[in-house]
């Protein structure tokens, strides 16, 4: 991978998004969509449809008694045209 995706997200709504052709990556916080595009499709072989990014910030958190923070970080949404599909996800 590279520095702008720096891992993909798979948890169990993220799978029932691939399902769709929506992928779930966290991503660079100073990357742009244009920039997530390139990679998606340089490093996956596939053709993107489109892309939303959301931005989590900074908050506090709460595990008992020991208060803690939850990191600054950026998910990219990537949607596929349809008939691709990235086959890690898969695990294939």
């Amino acid at each position: 991978m590279s520095y702008i995706i720096k891992k993909p997200l798979v948890t169990e709504k993220n799978n029932f998004q691939a399902e769709k052709g929506i992928y779930v990556f966290l991503v660079s916080k100073s990357s742009n969509k244009t920039v997530i595009k390139e990679h998606v499709e340089r490093y996956f072989g596939v053709k993107v449809a489109s892309i939303k990014t959301a931005i989590y910030r900074k908050r506090s958190r709460r595990v008992k008694r020991q208060a803690g923070k939850v990191k600054y970080f950026k998910k990219a949404f990537v949607r596929l045209k349809p008939g691709e599909q990235i086959t890690t996800f898969e695990g294939q």
